[in-house]
């Protein structure tokens, strides 16, 4: 290898690895608030957690590893090209090809470390990792069950439970209506229940204590059973299903060809198992179409920099995979073979790498120009600013900078979560299980939710990166040597991050809410998930005195309700006072309390649970909730913004439940939005200590900082709602803990 060859390695080697660190941090960001969270809550051991996390890693790598080498180049060679290096290269009579050896070592080693990763070390990591999941929920049931939500996991019961303690050991005051014998439903109530599973006899029961069973015949008899005690079988084959099977994306080659074969002697088609079977070589020969692609798409005299680089590399790669996800379609109609289908998209960008080299190795350091429109042109700095109150020609310039990287960096980003969204979402459309529309809508309400993920990213790498630019290009030395201290560099940075915490505290209390409960909805009708809790059609309806509804059939325009049930209680689940069933019911008003009930009985109750009193109506006037109760979601944190939560809170406590996972959540939505300035305040002196590390150990420092304080965030979330700490603790631990680092850090920085 000659000198320029080790050169143009060590330039590239630094980017790859902080792309990596980049792509792979935001595709497991949901998975580790997903999994690990539930996990800690659940008492999973901290062992088996950091196991889980592990083995999320490989899935993404197996697509992160091309990404990252393709974001290298661009970045490397667009550092080269700015540097005027090209140049330097042309005039010692060095062409662009001659770079492809270099460049060539380095993309078939990511290719290897692909294959690697996607044909052997995912199948065992995804199974393991189903496994693990499947253990964690097999062993402690009693966790799905969450309170004051109706929970229909379990065929033909429907389980409710006011209070599930978060020491575990089971659920306080038990609802279940069990229609598994249909000429006899029953209703149980009880003040105590758990699930218990023997896993070496493969049982699953239920147990019940204190409590009573309430049965109506279709022959009109009543019964009401009494018990200290009672265990309901259910049968584990329905509740639980047996271990998950491997999926194509978790067979090896081997097994995948084993599977082909076997369906083509029964006469099945196995183009998705020759699919995946070429996407296994496919994938890690896109590192040698994405090199080319770089050499070409780097080596101009852009001065956007890192950040521009990233933008572009996001750019190319959505181009790779349109054509990755269009092929499976086209091999599903017999229009194209299987093994097209998985090179199809190395083969269109091969071809366009090819040219686009080609013309390159001949125009080599030459701008790729886009026309911009004048208005969108930037303005000299002396004719668009002057100096207004407080406000100095200084803070525009640092504001100016801030706002240009906090903006390709929320871009870049965002690119990120949609290319792996539309790279998870896409085969439903080309299968024909859902339409673009539905993935479009899909789109347009996630969107909120990546803007809540993205704003506190892209402060912090905002501000880490504009300090160091400045300090790289001795800009922060003029201005201390101005007698401008860094405080002072750094007060339009802290305005922005006050600004960004209020958009996050804004979009939480408007739209965050209901974009995500509807973004759930659509997400679960793309996979063909049922969607639990439907607004119009959940049938099961807590009111505000703790009464459950129940009914068949419910139009909100005539106001009319088929197959009525209420049932009320005493003080606790174990005893009901009245039962009231009705054909028919209506509303006068939408907002009104009064229904009209007709063809019905109510059977009343004595506090020791026998019947005492039965009586038949043709019509009956009764006062339940209002029909906005039956119309509207049923309460969660997730989609409730803080006054909501507040106020739902308040309820619950006010009626005696337990509210620690409320409290908690409450909590956070509080504490969250001081993330943006707690960050940027802990960006400025780590950016003045890396030095003249530039924007790349910026960015580097920031995903390491925003790693370790989300797993914080999720740690603490998880001991809040498992009992450990105080829901104001769990929620304001990691802001109290990176603001002290952040004080220390500007105290002793040298301003």
């Amino acid at each position: 290898m000659k000198i320029i060859d080790r050169y143009v390695i060590r330039q590239l080697l630094p980017p790859i690895l902080l792309g990596l660190l980049v792509f792979t941090f935001v595709l497991i960001i949901p998975q580790i608030k997903e999994h690990a969270e539930s996990f800690i809550a659940k008492g999973v051991s901290p062992g088996v957690v950091l196991t889980a996390i592990l083995l999320l890693v490989p899935q993404a790598l197996a697509l992160t590893i091309p990404m990252s080498f393709l974001l290298g180049l661009l970045v490397a060679f667009s550092r080269l090209s700015v540097d005027r290096e090209f140049v330097a290269m042309q005039a010692c009579g060095m062409s662009l090809a001659r770079l492809l050896r270099p460049v060539g070592l380095i993309s078939v080693l990511c290719a290897a470390a692909t294959y690697y990763v996607w044909a052997i070390v995912v199948p065992d990591s995804n199974q393991r990792f189903r496994e693990i999941a499947f253990n964690v929920v097999a062993q402690r049931a009693e966790y799905k069950v969450r309170s004051r939500v109706f929970f229909d996991d379990f065929p033909n019961l429907i389980l409710y439970v006011r209070d599930v303690p978060s020491s575990g050991g089971g659920w306080n005051g038990v609802f279940i209506s069990d229609s598994r014998n249909t000429s006899e439903p029953a209703v149980y109530l009880a003040k105590h229940g758990r699930v218990a599973i023997d896993q070496t006899r493969r049982s699953i029961e239920m147990v019940l204590e204190s409590g009573a069973r309430h049965t109506a015949s279709t022959t009109g008899t009543y019964e009401v059973f009494q018990f200290d005690r009672l265990v309901l079988s259910l049968d584990p084959r329905t509740v639980f299903p047996r271990a998950p099977e491997r999926g194509l994306n978790e067979m090896t080659i081997g097994e995948l060809r084993a599977t082909a074969a076997e369906k083509v002697k029964q006469g099945q088609s196995a183009h998705n198992e020759l699919i995946t079977i070429h996407r296994k070589w496919s994938i890690p020969v896109a590192c040698l179409v994405f090199g080319l692609i770089g050499i070409a798409v780097g080596a101009s005299n852009r001065r956007d920099g890192a950040l521009g680089s990233f933008a572009i590399g996001l750019v190319v790669i959505f181009a790779y995979y349109i054509p990755m996800y269009l092929g499976p379609s086209l091999a599903k109609g017999s229009l194209v073979a299987p093994w097209f289908a998985a090179w199809l998209p190395n083969i269109v960008m091969g071809l366009a790498g090819i040219l686009l080299f080609a013309w390159r190795d001949k125009a080599a350091d030459r701008p790729l120009r886009v026309p911009v429109p004048a208005f969108l042109r930037p303005r000299s700095l002396a004719r668009a600013t002057r100096s207004w109150g407080p406000v100095r020609i200084l803070d525009h310039y640092v504001a100016s900078s801030y706002a240009r990287v906090l903006g390709l960096a929320a871009v870049a980003m965002a690119g990120i979560f949609y290319i792996s969204t539309f790279l998870d979402l896409s085969d439903k459309v080309f299968k024909g299980d859902a339409t673009w529309a539905m993935m479009g809508r899909y789109f347009v309400f996630v969107t909120p939710q990546y803007v809540y993920y993205i704003i506190p990213l892209a402060v912090l790498v905002a501000a880490l990166v504009t300090i160091s630019v400045l300090t790289k290009n001795n800009e922060l030395i003029v201005m201390k040597a101005c007698g401008i201290s860094l405080y002072r560099i750094a007060l339009p940075m802290v305005a922005c991050a006050v600004l960004a915490g209020g958009v996050l505290f804004g979009l939480e209390e408007s739209v965050l809410g209901p974009a995500n409960r509807r973004a759930e909805g659509l997400n679960n009708a793309i996979r063909g998930r049922l969607t639990v809790n439907d607004a119009i059609n959940r049938q099961w309806v807590v009111g505000t005195r703790g009464e459950i509804y129940h009914y068949d059939f419910f139009d909100s325009q005539t106001r009319r309700m088929l197959g009525l049930s209420v049932y009320e209680f005493g003080d606790g689940m174990d005893g009901m006072s009245r039962r009231t069933f009705a054909q028919r019911a209506s509303a006068d008003t939408p907002a009104g309390t009064l229904w009209r009930l007709e063809d019905g009985w109510t059977r009343a109750f004595s506090s020791s649970g026998t019947a005492n009193a039965f009586s038949a109506f043709q019509t009956a006037d009764r006062t339940l909730e209002s029909m906005a109760a039956f119309v509207t979601e049923a309460p969660d944190a997730r989609f409730m913004g803080y006054a909501q939560l507040r106020a739902y809170t308040e309820r619950l406590r006010a009626g005696g439940f337990d509210v620690l996972e409320q409290d908690v959540a409450l909590a956070g939505k509080l504490a969250f939005p001081f993330v943006t300035v707690i960050m940027t305040l802990m960006a400025v002196p780590f950016a003045v200590l890396t030095g003249r590390g530039g924007a790349m150990a910026a960015i580097g420092i920031g995903i390491g900082l925003a790693l370790t304080y989300w797993i914080t965030i999720s740690v603490f979330a998880a001991m809040g709602t498992g009992g450990l700490v105080t829901p104001l603790l769990a929620a304001w631990a990691p802001n109290m803990l990176f603001g002290a680092t952040a004080v220390y850090l500007l105290l002793t920085v040298r301003t």
